[in-house]
Formats: structure tokens, C-alpha cells, sequence
């Protein structure tokens, strides 16, 4: 049976890969409502912007009075909530934007929501989802061991982190407080195609091809557990439509690096895909630079519910994953360049206090 998805933040990087597979996927009709901000790009949304299931305004979510009237016109069946300024350095730079976009705009998105769900018949309100979608940096860094589950204590580190655990506990009072029927992830690190170039891997593969230095914080010591786009889509979907109310699901790819081999990883794949005769092996270009302030050591997700419960598990590998991006770039240069030419061109964000 088809539903309707309202998507926010649906031009961005995991938005337009969850847009892409509810149109391409599914039978589901798609509303993104996105603000268009630096992140947002409806290039991203070009292979699905002709289906009669596809719709598009351009609003922002701290505007409570615009949403609901999306709402109202719109009458969703589930919301997924994944508007969200997400860049740590430029959390550092600027705090102000996380604040009002993450936690602002998330209770006004919670608010505007919860009135459409109160107006809505028995029936149709009892289907109702609210999926907020979170990282899990709001449970600050891990040691050598363990991993993060569901279990685990909030501990954000950076004005990013802090914004988005701040959203999850609002996400959850309206549960409590309201009865609003909602559901949480909080993902690990994501990578793949259409991945804004201010983030590690894209930034690593452009500045590859275009010869430029590789910039690695510190040693290069910091571990992500790195999750392929798609396959975070996939599981999104998955818990907005199986997922139990009130309940939260962590999503990771099972696949821990250390930073500075996710670099020589992507070097490896440009020597075979993209050799430069000038320039020989690509890892010629690693440059370490000065650490981050509050560089987060290691996060590593635990996936054990959302497989028991739901039955989804990553299917792809780490390196399957990264040659798959690799090509990708290669293949939509058009896509990447227009970025480029914007308003980012890969400079280095988040020094303050140094």
C-alpha cells in the first residue's frame, strides 16, 4: 500500500539518497521540504525529479507556519525529519546556525506535526510516524573497545553534537509529553555518491584528481565506523515503516577505519582508476594538519536491534562500498564541479582555538 513520505532536509546528502530510493524503490509519493542551503542541492534529486510521485518546496523548517500548511496540504503518513546542519568544523566556526536549525527547527517541525496528528481521524492517526533522524556523535567518543547501542549515555563533544542530542531528547519529550507516535536512528559515519565535498571522502577523492594536498587531522588515528549511503536509506525506510513508536534503532556499516587508511584506501583507488603519470602515487599528496579542537578518538555502532528486530543489516563492505564512490565521482564530474563552483571550494573550516 502506498503512503506518503514528507521528507525534510530531502536535498541533502542522505535525504536525496532516502528520496531517490522511496521514488525509485517504491510506490510511496515524496514531498521534500528543504531550505536550499549550501548543503542542498537538487542535483541531487535530478534522477527522480520527473516522477509524477516527486514534489519539491522550498521552506524552512523553524518557519512553524509554512510547515503546517505543508502538512495540511500535503497529509503525510509519515514524516522524516533529516533537516539538519551536520558539519562539526563549521559547528566550530559558527554554533548559531546548529542551534536554530537543529534544535529551533526541530521543535518547531515536532509542533507543527503534532497539530496535524491531533486533527487527523482515528485511523489514519494511529499510522502516523515522526522519524527523526540522528548521528550517533551525541554519544560523544569511544575507547579502544565497545561500541555505542542503544543503551548508551549522551555525551556530545562539539556545538554539533550537542545540537543534535538536543533534538533527540526534544523528539522523544514530544513522545512522552504528547503521545506524538516517533521513532529515532542515530547512523554512523555516512559516504557515497552526491556527498557534499566539505566531508572526509569526497573532499580526499576531488582534491586527488585535481592533485592537491590530502589533508589528514593529527596522525590520522581517528576511527569512524563508516555506513555507504544507500544501504542507510534502505534501513531508514525499513524503521519508518516497521519500526516500533518510541522506540530508537543505531544504524552502522560494521566497517571501523582509522582515518588515515580510509585516505590511502581512496589513494589506492585513484592509482588504478584515475593514475596521474605527473604526479605518480596519489598518497604523495597526504598532508597531516593540525587537529580539530574536541576531535572526537572512535565511534563504532552496535547494529544488534535493528537486525533482531527488523532484520536489516549492512550488505556492503567497506572497500566495495569506497570503489563504488570512487567511480562515482569519476562518472559525474558535472555534478561535483557545480558544487565547486559555488559557495564551497574545500577550505579548511573549524579552527578556532588554534
Amino acid at each position: 500500500m502506498s503512503k506518503r513520505f514528507l521528507v525534510t532536509g530531502g536535498a541533502g546528502f542522505i535525504g536525496s539518497a532516502v528520496v531517490r530510493a522511496l521514488i525509485g524503490n517504491t510506490q510511496h509519493e515524496v514531498l521534500v521540504v528543504d531550505r536550499l542551503t549550501y548543503a542542498g542541492n537538487l542535483d541531487s534529486l535530478a534522477p527522480v525529479a520527473t516522477s509524477s510521485r516527486f514534489h519539491f518546496v522550498q521552506k524552512d523548517i523553524c518557519d512553524e507556519a509554512a510547515i503546517a500548511s505543508v502538512l495540511a496540504d500535503f497529509a503525510p503518513d509519515i514524516v522524516m525529519h533529516l533537516a539538519a546542519e551536520s558539519h562539526v568544523d563549521r559547528s566550530i566556526d559558527g554554533p548559531g546556525a546548529f542551534i536554530q536549525t537543529n534544535i529551533v527547527g526541530t521543535a518547531s517541525l515536532l509542533n507543527a506535526s503534532l497539530a496535524y496528528w491531533r486533527r487527523l481521524p482515528a485511523h489514519q492517526g494511529a499510522a502516523f510516524r515522526f522519524h527523526h533522524i540522528s548521528t550517533d556523535e551525541v554519544f560523544g567518543s569511544l575507547g579502544a573497545d565497545g561500541a555505542f547501542d542503544e543503551t548508551t549515555a549522551y555525551d556530545p563533544r562539539s556545538p554539533y553534537s550537542a545540537s543534535k542530542a538536543a533534538s533527540d531528547h526534544l523528539v522523544r519529550a514530544w513522545r512522552h509529553t504528547y503521545g506524538l507516535p516517533t521513532l529515532i536512528t542515530n547512523c554512523s559515519n555516512n559516504y557515497g555518491p552526491y556527498h557534499f565535498p566539505e566531508k572526509l571522502i569526497p573532499l580526499i577523492i576531488l582534491n586527488g584528481l585535481e592533485g592537491k594536498p590530502l589533508p589528514v587531522y593529527g596522525g590520522g588515528e581517528n576511527i569512524r565506523d563508516w555506513l555507504y549511503v544507500d544501504e542507510h536509506a534502505q534501513a531508514l525506510i525499513l524503521v519508518a515503516q516497521q519500526g516500533i513508536v518510541g522506540e530508537t534503532y543505531c544504524i552502522g556499516g560494521d566497517s571501523e577505519r582509522r582515518n588515515i587508511d580510509v585516505v590511502r584506501a581512496i589513494c589506492g583507488l585513484l592509482d588504478e582508476m584515475a593514475p596521474d603519470v605527473a604526479l605518480g602515487r596519489h598518497e604523495a599528496l597526504i598532508t597531516f594538519v593540525a587537529d580539530r579542537p574536541g576531535h572526537d578518538q572512535r565511534y563504532a555502532i552496535d547494529t544488534g536491534k535493528i537486525a533482531r528486530d527488523l532484520g536489516w543489516r549492512p550488505q556492503e563492505t567497506f572497500e566495495s562500498g569506497l570503489a563504488k564512490t570512487v567511480r562515482w565521482y569519476l562518472d559525474n564530474r558535472p555534478w561535483w564541479e557545480r558544487v565547486r563552483s559555488g559557495v564551497y571550494r574545500g577550505e579548511r573550516l573549524g579552527l578556532t582555538g588554534h
